[in-house]
């Protein structure tokens, strides 16, 4: 027997029809290329979405198109987002930090026929633009802004401004293509995800929970991580469907720009990965600066040092959300969960909790298999493979690159390695691809990285393995530091004793000017092995 309710698709044009339905003079305010900073509305950005759907309709897209982006967080981004998903074309959001040869790869991939982007993206646009089998290519622009090209580029504003503001929306089945996400690809080609309207709808309708990002009407949320990674954590769907105000920081992700625009905006919600908030935290401190409206801040995308959860809660009053997840899983799997019984205790009680990486989301399951692929008990102190499954988990990649990649019970495996504790929260200990092995046994790069990240003048740091004779590995500690007097060798062997295990002291160390990041701002660790082998890493 089904029951008697009605089918209503989830679709994700619904989300902005809602925003522009109940909270149209709601602001989304905008940081845009020249640094100007430009303010719009719901009701606004659902009408001019609505003009993009029909330019994009002018130009021949239909039903399952891909249409690429190469963009900053933006109102005229968001636009385009919603004006591509609402007539059921695939919105595909391009890394602009990805070298050319990477970037053409995934747009012949993905077969994109129109290439909506920024106008500081002009010169990488024209690198490949020779090697790629884009139509249509529009610079988000107007008129006066609009530059000089060689792709007989189209300007955004006139492009939109031909088209009406009454194309239908949805129709289509809540299981058709939505977005469409590549992984940043640091071992072999990237590989593509293809998000439904019903998993985005979904996943969005998650990340506004009490758990997760607590996000509601009254809240001004500032998504500093890109909307291109990986749809800005569900950002870009969450704050339009809580009717939040949106406040996005175009390409000024600086310390200065991020705490202005916190602070004039009255930003009570942001994401984004360690390194960004690493930079904010040392410009609050040398101009004495204060976070007087922020609430929450979320942080994913790598491990989090315990001197920035600190830094926040303690000395800003900012609660810290620890997310884990994955351009697979849309991407949150799961966030940092304290145990009813220890909601009031004191910091220094709950900080395990809140540094490990947390329980999931209601929506997708976790668990931890050791290599007989039997499950990890809770509370145990194994380490495993986490594995995950849910409703916006991938099932495939984008044209079946990689083959099979579930098994039979529909678990992905996620190159992680992580325990359980007592209550089933997940503690990453470290990447498949990235755990040190010294004689037989294993050193976690995660661990020994967040020690040395606690000293008060190491910016950032990587561990590495290298070979060894004796013990076929030994951890190499790549430190990054802060601006001013460099720490010793022997100050951080000093800073690391009885804060690791002993066996774990790295054999060596070196200082990088700067730690090189991947395309979504995380250490990048196969770049580091490459310097290391070729000699580019100077001794301390």
């Amino acid at each position: 027997m089904l029951g008697l309710m009605q089918d209503w698709p989830l679709t994700v044009d619904k989300i902005l029809d809602r925003a522009a339905r109940y909270f149209g003079d709601t602001e989304i305010v905008t940081r845009r290329t020249d640094g100007s900073v430009h303010r719009t509305n719901y009701a606004q950005v659902h009408a001019r979405a609505k003009q993009v759907s029909g330019a994009l309709k002018g130009l021949g897209i239909a039903a399952g198109d891909r249409v690429g982006t190469l963009a900053w967080n933006g109102a005229r981004h968001m636009e385009s987002w919603y004006g591509a998903m609402g007539i059921g074309a695939v919105l595909h959001t391009l890394n602009p930090r990805l070298h050319p040869d990477q970037l053409a790869w995934i747009i012949n991939h993905a077969q994109d026929r129109v290439l909506i982007f920024d106008t500081s993206f002009l010169p990488l646009v024209e690198a490949v633009r020779e090697r790629v089998s884009v139509e249509h290519y529009v610079i988000i622009a107007d008129a006066a802004e609009m530059p000089e090209n060689q792709l007989d580029a189209i300007c955004y504003e006139d492009w939109i401004a031909a088209a009406g503001v009454d194309t239908p929306w949805g129709g289509f089945d809540e299981n058709s293509a939505c977005g469409l996400c590549y992984t940043s690809g640091t071992t072999g080609n990237p590989k593509g995800v293809l998000y439904s309207h019903r998993s985005n709808t979904i996943h969005a309708m998650m990340a506004i929970s009490k758990d997760c990002f607590d996000l509601g009407s009254h809240d001004t949320v500032m998504p500093v991580v890109p909307m291109f990674h990986a749809n800005a954590w569900a950002l870009a769907f969450a704050g339009p469907m809580a009717g939040a105000k949106m406040v996005m920081p175009g390409p000024g992700l600086d310390g200065r720009s991020i705490h202005e625009l916190l602070t004039d905006e009255r930003v009570t919600l942001t994401a984004a990965v360690p390194t960004l908030w690493m930079g904010l935290l040392e410009y609050m401190r040398a101009n004495d600066l204060a976070l007087p409206w922020l609430k929450r801040v979320c942080i994913g995308g790598s491990a989090l040092p315990e001197r920035i959860l600190r830094a926040f809660e303690e000395d800003y009053g900012v609660e810290v959300g620890h997310a884990w997840g994955m351009t697979e899983c849309s991407p949150i799997g799961s966030v940092s969960h304290v145990p009813r019984d220890l909601a009031d205790a004191p910091l220094d009680e709950v900080l395990p909790h809140k540094l490990a990486q947390g329980i999931p989301l209601f929506g997708t399951e976790l668990r931890v298999i050791d290599k007989a692929g039997e499950p990890v008990a809770r509370g145990s102190g194994d380490s495993g493979n986490l594995q995950i499954r849910g409703v916006a988990v991938v099932s495939s990649y984008f044209g079946g690159e990689g083959g099979e990649i579930l098994d039979t019970d529909n678990w992905f495996d996620t190159g992680d390695l992580a325990a359980l504790d007592a209550e089933g929260a997940i503690h990453l200990t470290d990447r498949s691809k990235d755990v040190i092995k010294s004689g037989g046994e294993w050193i976690s790069s995660i661990d020994l990285e967040n020690a040395v990240l606690s000293h008060p003048l190491v910016s950032n740091a990587a561990a590495i393995a290298i070979p060894n004779e004796k013990w076929g590995e030994r951890p190499l500690l790549i430190i990054q530091p802060e601006a001013g007097p460099a720490p010793t060798e022997e100050e951080l062997r000093s800073f690391l004793d009885g804060r690791i295990a002993s066996w774990w002291m790295p054999d060596e160390f070196r200082f990088v000017e700067a730690i090189p990041l991947g395309a979504t701002g995380k250490v990048n660790k196969l770049k580091l092995r490459e310097m290391y082998a070729d000699g580019e890493l100077a001794a301390i």
